[in-house]
């Protein structure tokens, strides 16, 4: 038998390539497509197809397993960044409706101050105004008074002089 020990260890797919080998190199029947392959070989070559059959399925049934379960681990962790992601995304919307609430209070605020000073500027101002008229129409009272005076003074003196 020309099956080795490398055909057996190679699975299923060595014992494909033995069997190739096997009936390409096979003698080939005069006028025909038929070769002559040996029955004990070919026999054992399916044999060794079968025992490598179960332990391939075996190791291909645990890779569908793991990959079944990588695929399971990643669709929980895809669901967990996604879970995550959202609530950062809220966190960040809600920091960002405070912040322009506050800037919008904050904007409030500054309109509420500066009304509340042009308020008080204009009542300042008006107060101011009606002191000065107020010592406007004394400083006119005194004024008067003085020009009576002096009038009166230059009176006399125009008299001394006479």
């Amino acid at each position: 038998m020309s099956a080795t020990n490398d055909e057996r260890t190679g699975g299923v797919q060595g014992v494909l390539e033995a069997l190739t080998a096997t009936v390409t190199g096979a003698r080939a029947m005069p006028m025909s497509s038929s070769v002559l392959v040996n029955r004990a070989e070919v026999l054992d070559l399916v044999e060794q197809a079968r025992e490598a059959l179960p332990d391939q399925l075996t190791a291909a049934d645990a890779l569908l397993a793991d990959v079944d379960a990588a695929k399971e681990r990643a669709r929980v962790e895809a669901g967990e960044i996604v879970a995550q992601a959202r609530r950062e995304a809220e966190r960040l919307v809600e920091s960002e409706a405070v912040t322009v609430a506050a800037r919008q209070r904050a904007t409030e605020i500054l309109a509420e101050a500066q009304e509340i000073a042009d308020t008080l500027r204009r009542d300042a101002d008006d107060y101011c105004d009606r002191r000065l008229a107020d010592f406007e129409i004394d400083l006119g009272k005194v004024l008067a008074q003085v020009q009576a005076g002096r009038a009166k003074l230059a009176g006399r003196l125009g008299l001394d002089d006479a």
